[in-house]
């Protein structure tokens, strides 16, 4: 009788996360910014109909990288949730740090306990009365969360395009400041900025009374980009 492989959990904990890591990669980053007037998410996506922003509930945001269709199912579950808990109980009880905290026991979850990962990251903003309230909460494909500030990078190319934030990011930067910043990180080094028709903005506006998101398009995010 022949003896059953075997794997050791190290070994496949690190095989999962470098299937994860690799499916995230293929992809084109984004960032998330705060500002003065509220916190702007700046993805690369040349596609005019697959968005990788949406808006889950008042003042809530949700972006992602990765495989497209398992991010999307997440974000339909985020906004049940989110809808759910809203009519049971206040809109007012309804904050990006729950649905966070959903978003990564289920990833933590299909990590650990599936045999395929999902191969995506996870941003979830919530735009505060003032910039030191916003929330900024960063999810990666094993269910790790990281609370954030100032500014976040999702995608394979993460690391270098922090740097540069670390460098170029000020507190307090106007709308404009933070979409010109954005187009300029993601856009490999020494290269022009990526162009507006190849940019998805979004846009959580602090001063907007009910609901703050909205997208950042056409003629208004071309004055931005050209300043």
């Amino acid at each position: 009788m022949s003896q059953p492989f075997y794997v050791s959990p190290e070994q496949v904990m690190k095989d999962r996360a470098d299937y994860a890591r690799k499916g995230i990669a293929r992809g084109r980053s984004l960032v998330g910014l705060e500002c003065a007037d509220g916190i702007v998410i700046v993805a690369e996506n040349p596609s005019r109909t697959l968005y990788k922003t949406s808006e889950i509930y008042d003042r809530i945001a949700f972006a992602a990288v990765g495989k497209y269709n398992e991010f999307q199912m997440l974000k339909i579950a985020g906004v049940r949730l989110a809808d759910l808990k809203g009519f049971q109980y206040s809109r007012e009880d309804v904050s990006a740090r729950g649905l966070a905290n959903a978003y990564a026991q289920t990833l933590g979850q299909v990590f650990t306990h599936e045999m395929k990962p999902y191969e995506v990251e996870i941003l979830v903003a919530e735009v505060g009365a003032t910039q030191a309230q916003d929330q900024l909460f960063h999810i990666l494909y094993d269910g790790v969360m990281m609370d954030e500030e100032g500014f976040t990078v999702l995608g394979g190319q993460a690391e270098a395009i922090t740097e540069i934030l670390k460098r170029d990011y000020t507190e307090g930067i106007s709308v404009g400041e933070a979409v010109q910043l954005g187009a300029r990180v993601l856009a490999p080094e020494g290269q022009d900025p990526v162009a507006a028709e190849a940019l998805e903005v979004a846009f959580l506006e602090r001063s907007a009374p009910d609901r703050a998101f909205r997208r950042l398009k056409g003629d208004e995010l071309a004055a931005m980009l050209a300043g």
